[in-house]
């Protein structure tokens, strides 16, 4: 099967990469940004272009999710297979004759961290049984997590993510804000951040919360927020809300 991916960012680069250590060859990258897609094609050895798209028999989208519709109307083969790896987008998204379908990797990437593939979920939604079956053996030789999903089903699992995700690395931020405004170096916090995740391995999260809120110390609570200001004073009363809300406090 020939294999094309399009795109030059962190996803291109990771499923890219998790394809050529699985020795599954790539036909292409195909992008807009030479620079990229150059560092890809060297370290991964597979060939790129900023103009030709070739022809093959599935191209994988790792684009934004703006982007997505756009670059799908650059493929004009028939009888092929699309799929775009977005979370929140259907795969009705994707414009023009060929088969329609979703590759979504539930994980963060970054192209300076390294990933371990097999234990990255993904999530497959074709239009014919046939497809969801060349997806799912496809995803299941980088991962050992592969599952179908409907778009229903995968707008909840991205939501769940960005929560999960997003919104605890902009608590890191504003963290090491707070942190650095004392210069007190950030590297303290790790051994509480790495057992905060340990343990939501091992208990419920909401039976692992601990800190002022849940307790109720008033007094701890209005000391913090006598620290703080703007933003990160909104972020922390808005936080602390939500935990008591939750704990019927």
């Amino acid at each position: 099967m020939q294999i094309v991916i399009i795109g030059s960012g962190n996803v291109a680069y990771h499923m890219a990469k998790a394809f050529s250590l699985k020795n599954t060859p790539l036909m292409q990258i195909f992008g807009r940004n030479a620079v990229e897609l150059e560092k890809i094609s060297e370290e991964l050895k597979v060939p790129y272009s900023t103009e030709h798209l070739e022809e093959a028999d599935l191209y994988i989208i790792c684009v934004s999710d703006n982007s997505v519709e756009n670059v799908s109307k650059m493929i004009t083969k028939k009888d092929c297979l699309v799929a775009h790896t977005s979370g929140s987008l259907p795969k009705e998204v994707l414009s023009g004759p060929y088969r329609k379908s979703s590759f979504y990797p539930l994980q963060t990437f970054s192209k300076s961290k390294e990933l371990e593939y097999k234990k990255i979920p993904f999530f497959i939604e074709t239009e014919n049984e046939k497809d969801q079956q060349l997806l799912f053996d496809l995803a299941s030789q980088i991962s050992d997590n592969v599952m179908e999903s409907s778009h229903e089903k995968r707008k909840y699992i991205h939501l769940t993510a960005v929560f999960a995700c997003n919104f605890v690395n902009h608590l890191f931020a504003r963290a090491k804000e707070v942190s650095d405004s004392q210069e007190i170096p950030f590297d303290y916090f790790l051994p509480l951040i790495d057992e905060t995740v340990k343990k939501i391995h091992e208990i419920e999260p909401k039976e692992a919360q601990t800190g002022p809120a849940v307790r109720n110390d008033v007094r701890v609570l209005e000391l913090h927020e006598q620290l703080l200001k703007d933003e990160s004073l909104k972020i922390y009363k808005t936080m602390n809300h939500s935990i008591q809300k939750m704990y019927e406090l």
